[in-house]
């Protein structure tokens, strides 16, 4: 008899674990077969709950570490000229060097400028007697504003997209001279897909900011742009709204109080053109800002979207720096009017230049030194008054041993300074396991104390259990929304992208679509295409951190971002 009720037990025991496991594989699977865009955000949560609940998570000490509260210098964040490297370099002692913008100064149809450059310097020009070049040095024309204005590095010359950034250099001090307004056409436009421009056009009597902007409050349109921080495009887009709603004063109550509801219904702020191009071809945007020329060279949108330019031309205007000399004076001349002749004009409509010559500007003049400030304010306002929830998911697996660590913390520590002390932050690391460094919190002087302490006390060793940390970040943030349903939650994983222990990207895919978290990645010496994968289901920017510009390009994503 005993021996039949051991034997009963026994059996019982393994049913109810069978049970359990059927249970656990049903939780895991129901979401098989759907794909990433219909899972649903109850679904998502009962996953997460699951995968968390299988989990032991630590919560670490905590450790307070002094703040530096003395503002970070532009110098000391930019990295070496050299990671910018001239994509034409000077054949002869007495040059010019030009900092251009990088739809001029690329590859292939974006080579324009370098093409002029190199025949310039194979022509045999000469100044008084003596033979001159030209160097070029593509850079995006917020980045170069940056190294110009904090003399990390500067050229003779700049050619930005257009004159706001010249006028932005003007603001900050600099002594700047325009020497050429127009050294090739182009302007900004608004890309909408053709049955958006029809109801636009039909409803709003016209295609422009002043109907994009209210057709985008009505949530008739999903509209996107670039980072008025770095994208020229974006910072004329930015400009040319608060200009249409106060001519006279675009910093004003009432044009801010419309960028915010216009905001309040922009799925997201691009980190690049690429990320933004990819979301509207993708479905998730119905419009987008452009230039006219990268529009020309897209053949994927020319059939299916319509082009509308907007605000200030995008004429590459050229500006020199300082007090150059006559000669280096003469010498920018001389390769400004090598590129304005005939032949080099024709070469730069094949390029998708000089599109749009007809169309000016119907308004007043946008004030480039106001420019400064619309960005400020761009960043108090972009989340329309929604709190913002971050949690920074670290890496401290053996491979990030050394200088990949090393940078991963000096990339949070300078970036904390661009964090608003309205945001709350919170801090996951792991290696094998899983650690909740941080718990979510106000990012007052006390948090960001706690902040400091917990990325210094890192150190680096064992497996890469990056989806497991993931769940456990995705976990704080639902737990956290409980309290600030209206908040804006966001991740932020940095790591190197080789994840090799715990859950994995099948695991936790449909989880991620569905909780609908942007997820940012930075990738140190990574495997960019697992992150880029990672980041592009919510529409999140992936960045290739290196050591060279890992601290400007998390700055730049934080304060475009935080």
């Amino acid at each position: 008899m005993k021996k039949r009720t051991s034997s009963f037990i026994f059996i019982a025991v393994v049913g109810l674990l069978m049970v359990g496991a059927i249970i656990g594989i049903i939780a895991l699977t129901q979401d098989a077969g759907k794909t990433l865009s219909q899972i649903s955000i109850e679904d998502a949560t009962a996953t997460l709950n699951n995968l968390y609940g299988q989990m032991d998570v630590k919560t670490l000490a905590p450790a307070k570490a002094s703040v530096d509260l003395q503002s970070t210098d532009m110098k000391d964040i930019l990295p070496d000229i050299s990671k910018y490297p001239e994509q034409v370099k000077n054949t002869t002692a007495d040059y010019v060097e030009i900092f251009s913008s990088t739809e001029k100064a690329g590859t292939g149809q974006d080579g324009w400028l370098v093409d002029m450059a190199n025949q310039f310097n194979s022509s045999g020009a000469t100044i008084n007697g003596k033979p001159v070049s030209i160097a070029i040095r593509g850079i995006a024309s917020g980045v170069g504003v940056d190294y110009i204005s904090s003399g990390k590095y500067v050229p003779d010359a700049f050619s930005p997209s257009n004159e706001l950034w010249g006028d932005m250099l003007k603001a900050r001090g600099i002594s700047i001279t325009l020497a050429e307004k127009r050294l090739t056409g182009n302007v900004a436009g608004i890309v909408l897909s053709k049955s958006k421009y029809d109801a636009v056009q039909k409803k709003y009597g016209a295609v422009n900011v002043k109907s994009v902007t209210e057709a985008t409050i009505a949530g008739e349109l999903a509209m996107g742009y670039t980072n008025p921080f770095a994208s020229s495009t974006g910072a004329n887009f930015l400009m040319s709204l608060l200009y249409t709603y106060d001519k006279s004063n675009p910093l004003s109550d009432k044009a801010t109080g419309m960028f915010e509801k216009f905001q309040a219904n922009v799925p997201f702020v691009a980190y690049t053109t690429l990320q933004m191009k990819s979301s509207a071809t993708s479905g998730v945007l119905d419009g987008f800002v452009f230039e006219s020329q990268q529009f020309v060279n897209s053949p994927d949108l020319n059939s299916d979207y319509m082009f509308t330019p907007f605000g200030v031309r995008h004429d590459n205007p050229v500006y020199a720096i300082g007090n150059l000399s006559n000669e280096k004076k003469q010498i920018l001349q001389k390769f400004i009017a090598f590129c304005k002749t005939a032949e080099a004009q024709k070469k730069a409509t094949q390029n998708g230049f000089n599109q749009y010559d007809d169309y000016k500007l119907n308004t007043p003049k946008v004030n480039g030194s106001k420019l400064a400030q619309a960005q400020k304010l761009w960043k108090d306002k972009k989340n329309s008054g929604r709190p913002i929830v971050a949690v920074f998911v670290a890496d401290t697996s053996g491979s990030m041993d050394g200088e990949p660590l090393n940078n991963l913390k000096k990339s949070l520590l300078n970036g904390s300074n661009y964090i608003t002390k309205d945001a709350s932050v919170g801090l996951v690391t792991f290696n094998d396991e899983v650690s909740i460094a941080l718990p979510i919190g106000k990012f007052d002087i006390n948090q960001r104390s706690l902040f400091t302490g917990a990325v210094k006390n890192m150190s680096a060793g064992g497996g890469t259990a990056m989806y497991s940390a993931i769940v456990v970040g995705e976990k704080m943030l639902q737990d956290a929304k409980a309290d600030n349903p209206d908040a804006k939650f966001m991740l932020f994983v940095l790591t190197d992208g080789d994840s090799n222990t715990g859950f994995s990207y099948d695991d936790t895919s449909t989880m991620i679509a569905g909780l609908k978290v942007p997820i940012s990645t930075i990738g140190y010496n990574a495997d960019l295409g697992v992150l880029q994968t990672i980041s592009s289901i919510n529409e999140a920017a992936s960045i290739n951190a290196d050591t060279e510009d890992v601290v400007y390009k998390i700055m730049s994503l934080f304060n475009a971002e935080m």
